[in-house]
C-alpha cells in the first residue's frame, strides 16, 4: 500500500476543523451537529473529509457516543488553541465585569475555597454583580486533564509534581500548554483534640510516627507530602483513615485519637478551633506552595485575565503576601 500523502494546507477547509473541534469536546456527532446547526449528515460529512486529508479515522463508535484515536487526542488541543486564537483575533470582545454575565468554574480543596471564596464573592458583589462562580472539589494532584477538556477555568492548590514538569518542559524546549501562578505559600500543622494524650507533652518523631493518623487525600491514595518526607527519613506512620475534606478532617480529630494535619490559618475557620490543638510537625516538610494553574489558550482572554488577577488580589488580601499561610494539599 503507498503512503499517505501529506496533507496540504493550503487546501484544507477550515470548517472541517470547526466541526472537528465540536464533535472532540461533545464526543457525541449529535450534540456537535445541534451546536454548529448542521445536520447529523452533514457533520459526517465533514468528519469524512477529515480523514481522507489527515489519513487518519479520528473517531470510532463506542456505546451511545464515538471514541477518539490517539491522533485525534494529540492534533485537538492545537486545533482548539488555533480556533480561540483566530475567533479572538478576528471578534475580540473586552471583559467588562460590571456588565459581564459569565460563569468562572474553579477547582480547589476545601481548606482553600473557606480562606478565599468569601474575599471573591465580595468582589463580585462590588464590581461583578452579574459574574457566577462555581468551585467544584479538587480531586486529584494534577489538574491539566479537567484544565484540557474545559471541565474547570481554573485549579488552585498544591501541585508539585505539576510545576516540575512544566518547568522541565519548558526548559527542554517544549511547548507547554498550561501556566501557573503562585497565589501563597502553607504552612501545616499536626492537629489533634484538646484532652488527646499527646496534647500535653513533646511531639517526638518516635511519638508521631507511633499514633494513628487521619490522611486528606483528595484522590484517595493513602499517601501524601507527610508521607514522602518521612521515607525520605526511613520512616513510616501508620494512616487508618482517608477523607477528602480539611472540614471533616477537623471535625473527625476533634472526637478521637487521631492525628492529622492541616492548613495552619484554616483551623481558625473551622469553627471549632477552641477543640483542638496545634503542634509544629516534628520533621522537616517542603514549602506548600498555593498555585493558580489554567490552560495557556485562555491566556489572554480578558475574563480570564479579570478572574486571575482578582484571585490574586483576594489571596494577598487574606495572606498578605504570596508567601503567605495555609493552603490545599494533600498532606
Amino acid at each position: 500500500m503507498p503512503p499517505i500523502a501529506a496533507p496540504n494546507f493550503r487546501t484544507l477547509d477550515l470548517n472541517l476543523l470547526r466541526v472537528f473541534d465540536e464533535v472532540m469536546a461533545e464526543r457525541s456527532l449529535t450534540r456537535a451537529a445541534r451546536n454548529l446547526a448542521l445536520t447529523q449528515p452533514a457533520v459526517s460529512n465533514a468528519l469524512r473529509r477529515l480523514r481522507e486529508t489527515l489519513g487518519d479515522e479520528l473517531v470510532r463508535r463506542s456505546g451511545h457516543g464515538i471514541e477518539p484515536t490517539p491522533r485525534a487526542l494529540a492534533l485537538w488541543p492545537s486545533v482548539r488553541q488555533a480556533l480561540r486564537q483566530l475567533q479572538a483575533s478576528i471578534s475580540p470582545t473586552a471583559f467588562e465585569p460590571a456588565e459581564a454575565s459569565t460563569t468562572f468554574v474553579l477547582a480547589m480543596a476545601d481548606a482553600t475555597a473557606a480562606e478565599l471564596i468569601p474575599g471573591m464573592v465580595h468582589t463580585l458583589e462590588s464590581e461583578a454583580p452579574g459574574v457566577s462562580m462555581r468551585v467544584v472539589p479538587l480531586t486529584t494532584r494534577d489538574p491539566r486533564r479537567l484544565l484540557d477538556e474545559e471541565t474547570v477555568d481554573l485549579a488552585v492548590g498544591y501541585f508539585p509534581a505539576v510545576l516540575a514538569d512544566l518547568t522541565a518542559r519548558e526548559q527542554a524546549g517544549e511547548a507547554i500548554a498550561h501556566s501557573h501562578q503562585r497565589l501563597y505559600a502553607g504552612e501545616y500543622v499536626c492537629v489533634m483534640r484538646r484532652d488527646h494524650p499527646l496534647a500535653d507533652s513533646a511531639l517526638t518523631l518516635d511519638r508521631y510516627c507511633q499514633a494513628r493518623h487521619l490522611l486528606v487525600s483528595f484522590s484517595g491514595r493513602p499517601y501524601g507530602f507527610i508521607d514522602e518526607a518521612l521515607a525520605s527519613l526511613g520512616r513510616q506512620r501508620r494512616v487508618v483513615l482517608t477523607v477528602n475534606q480539611f472540614f471533616t478532617a477537623g471535625r473527625v480529630v476533634a472526637n478521637s485519637n487521631l492525628l492529622t494535619v492541616l492548613p495552619r490559618h484554616f483551623v481558625n475557620t473551622t469553627g471549632i478551633a477552641d477543640q483542638l490543638v496545634l503542634r509544629e510537625l516534628p520533621l522537616d516538610v517542603p514549602p506548600v506552595h498555593v498555585e493558580a494553574v489554567w490552560h495557556r489558550r485562555l491566556q489572554h482572554s480578558s475574563g480570564h485575565e479579570w478572574l486571575r488577577e482578582t484571585l490574586h488580589r483576594v489571596a494577598a488580601q487574606v495572606f498578605g503576601a504570596p508567601e503567605g499561610a495555609a493552603g490545599g494539599a494533600a498532606s
